[in-house]
């Protein structure tokens, strides 16, 4: 069968099936599957596939039609121009998410050194290795939940060479760093899933490689989990069934993770450091709520004009007074 015929062939069968962007998702897959681009397909629509290329379409097409994201049929995903490696154990990284690391990089440029930052429920690690990208003296910890979703964050960070620039941890939200109060008493973390072996001994401040105090961050930064288990319809049906479910709900509302992770991020910041969060539509008066207290609360919209991010400072007493 031609290269062209199987495509149109393909656009028909996903159209049917209700899959959104037909085309695009054909292409895609079938440029997966011949590992070429998207000039070769237009360039060669005459081509005969194979027998074996025709029956590994047809799989991938039988996928896609039954709901699974095309991103996790091919195991990549592009975010900020890097190619990200995923797979069911990580959400999929959103262009919506990019507007996370926009924000980042205008607030670091007030610094007067490399922002030390904690990016928590990393996933696929595309916002950790994205600011280790742009920020190279960037002192980034990455934490998750999530083993196998670590182990994904660290095969992206050795692909993309940043392994040496990224100390992955497994963690519920900040609950693995050593409490502030506890900073005058001995302690020792492990992180055996990180891009390099590292152990935080105490007291005091944390020892190579990271030079951490356990509330020393410039930056916590988050995409967090947002969609309540009361509303499973707000998302669409191949996230519901797909995607980790770890990622997606977070409690009743979906507002429990943010209830968690703004008092932790409050302990562990720098005086005049920045909570850098991406939000759900139509939460971002209750997280300004939970923000009571911060000073500079400010939301970034994204291309559809949905507060998207939100960024608040945190002052000590001694700043606010």
């Amino acid at each position: 069968m031609q290269l062209r015929s199987t495509l149109d062939s393909a656009i028909e069968r996903l159209t049917a099936a209700g899959t959104g962007s037909p085309r695009l998702n054909g292409e895609v897959l079938l440029m997966f599957t011949l590992g070429c681009d998207r000039a070769y397909l237009y360039a060669h629509a005459e081509r005969e596939l194979s027998a074996d290329e025709h029956a590994r379409y047809q799989s991938a097409l039988e996928e896609r039609a039954r709901g699974k994201p095309s991103q996790y049929i091919t195991g990549h995903q592009e975010f900020w121009g890097l190619d990200f490696l995923v797979s069911p154990a990580v959400l999929i990284p959103r262009p919506e998410t990019e507007h996370v690391i926009e924000t980042v990089l205008e607030l670091a440029r007030s610094l007067p050194r490399p922002p030390r930052i904690v990016d928590v429920g990393t996933g696929s690690g595309c916002i950790a290795l994205a600011l280790a990208k742009e920020l190279p003296g960037a002192e980034i910890i990455a934490v998750d939940i999530s083993a196998p979703a670590l182990e994904i964050a660290r095969a992206n960070a050795a692909r993309l060479q940043l392994d040496q620039r990224v100390t992955f941890l497994e963690s519920n939200l900040l609950g693995a760093l050593p409490a502030p109060s506890s900073l005058s008493a001995p302690f020792s973390i492990s992180a055996p899933l990180g891009g390099k072996a590292t152990r935080f001994e105490g007291p005091g401040p944390l020892a190579q490689p990271a030079q951490f105090d356990a509330d020393s961050f410039d930056f916590v930064v988050s995409n967090p989990p947002y969609v309540g288990e009361a509303a499973p319809e707000k998302v669409q049906r191949e996230v519901r069934d797909f995607e980790p479910r770890v990622a997606v709900f977070a409690g009743e509302s979906g507002m429990e993770v943010y209830r968690q992770l703004i008092p932790q991020a409050r302990e562990r910041l720098e005086p005049g450091g920045w909570l850098v969060i991406e939000i759900g539509f139509s939460m971002e008066a209750a997280v300004r709520d939970l923000l009571a207290g911060w000073q500079e609360v400010r939301v970034t919209h994204d291309l559809q004009g949905i507060p998207r991010v939100v960024a608040a400072r945190f002052a000590s007493l001694a700043m606010s007074s």
